[in-house]
Formats: structure tokens, sequence, C-alpha cells
């Protein structure tokens, strides 16, 4: 019985679009000629531990051009079924730098989960933080030695 219960809600919780991909879809392009696959990884087991069944799909997908992004493809929030749409939770270039795990946690929470209570991540946010743990690192080298 708690099994068919847990895949009960599972199947509420994820959807799949036209495609067969399950939603919401949170997929972290990295650059390879940077050597970021490891971060690309750590960040997706990090999204995977919080989130469990409430992500649909974690993909990994590598680049070049010094490339490190977070997106998700998901459906709003709401009671009518909506079309997918796409949101950038994090762009390296746009952003400056990589984010904080619990920043990333935290982006990704509220676009599937606003509600939530995250913890300690939440307890700790300071408003107006960039949430960035490598800005300076971005800011003196804005570009990838291997990319150029």
């Amino acid at each position: 019985m708690a099994e068919q219960a847990e895949q009960a809600e599972q199947a509420e919780s994820t959807s799949a679009d036209h495609d067969g991909i399950r939603l919401p879809r949170v997929t972290i392009q990295f650059c390879t000629q940077c050597r970021w696959m490891l971060r690309a990884a750590y960040f997706a087991q990090e999204l995977l531990s919080t989130f469990s069944t409430s992500l649909g799909e974690v993909s990994l997908q590598p680049s070049t051009g010094g490339t490190f992004a977070v997106t998700m493809r998901h459906r709003p929030l709401g009671p009518a079924q909506q079309a997918v749409s796409t949101t950038v939770l994090w762009d390296r270039k746009t952003d400056g730098g990589f984010p904080e795990t619990k920043e990333l946690k935290r982006r990704v929470r509220d676009v599937i989960q606003p509600g939530r209570d995250l913890g300690h991540v939440d307890g700790h946010h300071a408003a107006g933080g960039t949430g960035t743990a490598t800005a300076t690192a971005t800011a003196t080298h804005p570009s990838c030695r291997d990319c150029s």
C-alpha cells in the first residue's frame, strides 16, 4: 500500500512533456575545456538529494566556451495546464562565477515548490546577497584561458 501511495505522489509531482522528458527538468551545461564536470556533477547530486522525486530529471550537458549555466524546463505553477517554460536559474557569465549550493537550491525551490522550507539553507539567507562562491575569481579572470 505504501509503495502505491509513493508512486502516485511521484506521478503527481512530476510530469512528462510531449517529448517524453520528465518535468521539471534541470539541465546543467558545463564547459569541458575548463574541466567543470565535477562541479556540475556535484550540483546535480545536491539537487537530487534535496528535491528527490520532486524533480523529474537532472541532466549534465557538456559544452565549450567557458559555459556554466543551470536551466529548468517546467510547467508554471497554477491550476491550468500551461505550456512548458524554461527558466534560467544560473548563468556564470550573467550572475558572475558559480552559485553557492544553497543559493541554487533556493532558486530551484522558488520555481517548483515556493512554500517549501529548506531548513538551514533558508535560515542564513542574507537579503540582497549575490550567492556567488567565486565572483572575485570571475572578476579577475572573466573568461577561461583554455576556451580563448
